[in-house]
């Protein structure tokens, strides 16, 4: 019997990427996004599709009773539905803030609620959680996003120790630069939120930092790390944490090495260069 499992975010980038990536390793896939339209091609490739809005209790509950009633089972979680919100905390509505969380937290929090009961009773299942090198450090303008991704590190930790003694694997995906839309949805909300104002100078130099990191030699494609995450859910002992593409594994070591100030003078380097680069 194939096993089961259910990618979000799965109508581009890497939670699309992903799908075909556990397609082709044989496994049964549901495919969950808000934007169902785009997601046909996966269904042409042998992917069931599912209309899922991870800040909807309802629409999460109905996807997982579909997965449950059909297959009758839930062996992986992909979660991977996220976006970036981005702007001077001064300037970006607590509304916004509050949608960054129930997105990027509380929404891949209930999907494992409703998939715990299920994954308890087969004394099996691998939660994969999609966190970003930016669980690890900050950058100016997107003290929303980071704070997501900080709290997704520690919720994969302390969900990691409980489910132990259940046979569940938690692990973390930490990808860098990738070529998605993420980047360019980012830099549109830095844009709308600061850049005019009292942080105009300083958000339109990040933005062409981002604009500059997607452009050159440093994204890596969204496969990269489709192609991780197939190895972190079929190995028999997965990694806790896998860094990928888009130097992740510098950007790691080097806010490791660094200290904090350290890190925030490389942080404005990266800035004067990608502002001289623009001139």
């Amino acid at each position: 019997m194939s096993k089961t499992a259910l990618v979000t975010g799965a109508s581009s980038g890497i939670g699309e990427e992903t799908v075909k990536s556990l397609l082709a390793a044989g496994y049964t896939v549901y495919a969950g996004a808000r934007r169902v339209d785009r997601m046909q091609p996966l269904a042409g490739a042998g992917a069931r599709l599912l209309a899922l809005d991870v800040t909807d209790d309802t629409s999460m509950t109905t996807a997982v009773k579909t997965i449950l009633q059909e297959a009758g089972q839930i062996d992986v979680l992909v979660n991977n539905a996220g976006y970036g919100s981005y702007g001077a905390l001064e300037d970006v509505p607590l509304d916004e803030g509050r949608r960054q969380f129930d997105v990027n937290i509380f929404g891949l929090a209930r999907l494992i609620q409703l998939v715990l009961p299920t994954m308890r009773t087969q004394r099996s299942g691998r939660i994969v959680n999609v966190s970003s090198v930016g669980g690890k450090f900050g950058e100016p303008f997107g003290c929303w996003y980071h704070a997501t991704k900080f709290a997704l590190e520690g919720l994969s930790d302390s969900l990691r120790m409980e489910l132990h003694p259940f046979g569940i694997d938690v692990v973390v995906i930490e990808p860098g630069a990738i070529l998605t839309e993420w980047n360019s949805i980012a830099r549109d909300g830095l844009m709308k939120y600061s850049g005019d104002g009292a942080y105009r100078d300083g958000a339109r130099a990040h933005v062409k930092m981002m604009a500059s990191a997607d452009q050159g030699l440093l994204p890596s494609p969204p496969r990269v790390v489709a192609k991780t995450i197939l190895q972190a859910v079929q190995a028999r002992k997965p990694r806790t944490r896998y860094a990928v593409g888009g130097g992740a594994k510098i950007l790691l070591s080097l806010r490791s090495l660094l200290s904090d100030r350290g890190f925030d003078a490389m942080m404005r380097m990266f800035e004067r260069q990608a502002m001289k680069s623009a001139v």
